[in-house]
């Protein structure tokens, strides 16, 4: 489950406390609980609000190990009867909970053995920065002693008060009934006696009380001076282990990038010549110690380490060995060296400033709707075809939600650098899962385009692409996509949605294709989308699962992807929303694996050997493959702060909507219903939403009107629509074999001239 970014963790007094993901069990996975780290003692909750009354476990860290899995895992053991397997967000806040972990790990060590070794002395040699530390301890103890040893003398004299005090009080009670007189003196006698006793008594007790009170003030100076000593040294140490940490990783990466591209590599005479190892084959031997889980069945294949003869490889096969190891640091080198070494490549005159763009939205309002009065009545129908309240959008159109795809867009100016074309089948492939990341908690629907609207994304300056979109159908509803960028590479769809509600849950269907067209190789990629689950529609938590199966097909060469989109079960025990695929070439040879979450990261890893193995749970057989180790290729970015407020919007959705100059009027930045629902004015969105939709009926009932005039023998019963979209064209791609609306150019010119006579008037 895909969280916002927890705090960081910070130590309060003795304290050290902060959310961590604690592993639960193979159906819930790592879950996010507070952790408290006291007095050797490390305690969890599942809110902070739970830590007045409701511990969920403790582990004593006295006889606790403590072991480092990743850069983000971490596992503690007391021996075998508790064992917590952690993950922390990032490797710094993984490295301040081990600091914090081992030093009061350190700390209860010394404070149990100074409790059984109490009566030791101090050592009589010059101590050492230990042995003072030791000797400290000591007079605290000898201190604390003292205290305790004053304590005990004020519940002695508190006994003796209480006694005494009962007995004046008896002799008292007697006093007042005497008679006789003779018994007098004896009586005055006895409560003299007693009052003596009980003032003797409360003097010894408040001397007790003064020696206690002087004792304490005096040591409480020394001790609070020696806490903040100890404060100051500890919040040092921390921030001197951010900082190796940060080292440790920069130094990690750097080396890294050298490995990729040694010296012999510039120089092809050398790179060729045999036997000559490859500058960092040594840290490729530790591998040989590494293991790899192997993959659930539903995948059809199992990974596992390759034989350590392919990690140990010559100077000739450096090519192979780059496009493994820092496949990123490779093409950013290429690029600054070809910039360096090409005088004639043009050099920017003047940098114009980044626009600044919005990084938040007024927050959700939270509005009451009862879900089943509007529901009940749609079991079974066409999504699109029912009028629904904004109180079940966000306010985004689905040609602003199509854009979103582009949010990593680096993906495929890398895959357009790329040499190999199933390495760059490897980066496509990771740019089709990375386009469901945004899906993860966004629950909302987006308004339904009317017909003729657009949608500009022009990152041109910013990030070297730019992009339209267009309402090309309004029944069945379908949108056309084209996006180019300077990088070389186009990328165009065409998309239709049908959508069903079956009471428990809503199944939408995205039909069409996705094509990416790359210039320097020519290489024609083109894939389709998975259907998307919303579950819980009446009852429960809304949340959203991606299931199915992709076949990314590049046509030029005939290079195959099949991606998996594992659907969630309760009782599987693998990660929730699990992506698998494997990359093969024309043959059906497989290259490359990859596999990750579509709501995370995603990893790939070359396949160096590839075997039949048992049969599956299915009566399948399973292929085994042996596999290099995996390199991360995307990791999802995370949400902007309060995003929770925001409709769970990323960076990018939070500027879509960002009311720009110049564009078309029929640009969804300008649909007044979508603005309002924005700016928290629900009520007037609605009545605006119901005018759009009944004008937009209007003007199509009229367009049928004239098409059935203009035809000269229409056919009885048929209304044809003489709709033809404004800036794209259905043509039949000759290469993959489809139908789609492509893109006829015109778009930016009309922008740049700031002439939109063409345009229809919509909103």
């Amino acid at each position: 489950m895909s969280e916002p970014k927890p705090p960081t963790p910070t130590p309060s007094g003795d304290m050290y406390k902060g959310w961590l993901f604690k592993w639960t069990n193979y159906i819930k996975g790592y879950q996010r609980r507070w952790f408290v780290l006291s007095n050797g003692l490390l305690s969890y909750y599942r809110t902070q609000a739970e830590m007045g009354h409701t511990c969920r476990g403790t582990i004593n860290l006295a006889t606790a190990n403590i072991a480092v899995e990743d850069s983000c895992n971490f596992v503690i053991s007391n021996g075998g009867a508790q064992t917590y397997h952690l993950k922390a967000s990032t490797e710094v806040e993984r490295q301040r909970w081990i600091t914090a972990l081992e030093l009061a790990k350190a700390k209860a060590v010394h404070m149990q053995a100074e409790s059984d070794d109490s009566g030791d002395d101090c050592p009589a040699a010059p101590p050492s920065s230990e042995q003072s530390g030791g000797c400290r301890n000591l007079e605290i103890q000898s201190t604390l002693r003292t205290l305790g040893s004053k304590v005990e003398d004020l519940n002695t004299c508190n006994d003796l008060i209480i006694k005494h005090g009962s007995a004046l009080q008896r002799s008292l009670s007697e006093l007042e009934g005497i008679r006789v007189v003779g018994d007098m003196g004896e009586k005055m006698r006895q409560v003299t006696e007693r009052a003596t006793l009980f003032r003797i008594t409360s003097n010894a007790m408040i001397n007790a009380c003064r020696d206690f009170l002087s004792l304490a003030q005096n040591h409480s100076k020394r001790w609070q001076k020696a806490l903040q000593v100890e404060r100051d040294q500890r919040i040092r140490l921390e921030e001197t282990l951010e900082q190796l940490a940060k080292q440790h990783n920069h130094l990690e990466r750097a080396f890294r990038g050298a490995t990729v591209l040694p010296s012999s590599f510039s120089n092809p005479a050398l790179a060729n010549k045999g036997g000559a190892p490859v500058k960092g084959d040594a840290s490729d031997e530790d591998d040989d110690n590494e293991f790899f889980d192997a993959m659930e069945d539903p995948a059809g294949f199992i990974t596992v380490p390759a034989d350590p003869k392919y990690h140990r490889r010559s100077g000739s096969n450096v090519s192979g060995l780059s496009s493994e190891i820092g496949m990123d640091d490779q093409s950013v080198n290429f690029d600054e060296q070809s910039m360096v070494s090409n005088p004639e490549s043009p050099q920017p005159l003047e940098l114009e400033p980044v626009r600044q763009r919005r990084t938040r939205i007024p927050d959700k309002p939270n509005y009451y709707l009862n879900l089943w009065s509007i529901m009940k009545n749609c079991i079974g129908k066409e999504l699109s075809k029912i009028p629904m309240p904004v109180n079940f959008n966000e306010p985004l159109s689905m040609l602003q939600r199509l854009s979103e795809d582009l949010e990593y867009y680096e993906l495929l100016d890398k895959a357009a650098k790329c040499q190999s074309s199933l390495e760059q089948m490897c980066y496509v492939a990771a740019f089709t899962v990375s386009s469901y990341s945004t899906t993860v908690h966004r629950t909302g629907k987006p308004f339904n385009p009317l017909l003729g609207e657009t949608f500009e994304l022009d990152r041109l300056k910013d990030c070297g692409y730019r992009s339209l979109c267009e309402q090309v159908s309004h029944h069945p509803p379908a949108a056309a996509h084209h996006a180019s960028s300077e990088k070389g590479w186009t990328l165009r769809q065409e998309i239709t949605l049908a959508s069903k509600f079956r009471g428990k849950y809503l199944s939408i269907m995205p039909l069409g294709s996705i094509q990416c067209l790359f210039d320097k190789s020519d290489n024609h990629y083109s894939w389709k989308k998975v259907t998307t689950t919303v579950h819980n529609i009446i009852v429960g938590k809304l949340w959203i699962d991606q299931s199915g199966e992709i076949d990314v097909v590049n046509h030029k060469t005939g290079d195959r992807c099949h991606l998996k989109f594992a659907p969630y079960s309760y009782f599987s025990r693998d990660v929730p929303r699990k992506v698998t695929g494997v990359v093969m070439d024309k043959e059906g040879k497989a290259h490359y694996v990859l596999s990750g979450t579509w709501d995370e990261k995603m990893e790939f890893s070359r396949i160096m050997q590839s075997s039949k193995g048992e049969n599956g749970t299915e009566g399948k057989q399973r292929t085994v493959y042996q596999t290099l180790k995996a390199k991360e290729i995307w990791r999802k970015n995370p949400l902007p702060e309060g995003a929770e407020n925001m409709y769970f919007f990323s960076s990018l959705a939070l500027t879509l909507n960002e009311p720009e100059e110049g564009v078309a009027p029929t640009d969804c930045r300008r649909r007044p219903d979508q603005r309002l629902m924005e700016d928290g004015r629900w009520d007037e969105a609605n009545a605006e939403k119901q005018r759009l939709e009944e004008k937009q009926r209007t003007v199509r009932r009229e367009r049928e009107r004239e098409a059935v005039k203009a035809a000269s023998s229409p056919e009885e019963g048929t209304h044809p629509d003489s709709y033809q979209a404004m800036w794209f064209e259905k043509l039949d791609d000759p290469v993959s074999g489809e139908t789609l609306h492509v893109y006829k150019g015109g778009y930016w010119e009309a922008k740049e001239q700031g002439s939109w006579d063409m345009c229809p008037e919509i909103f």
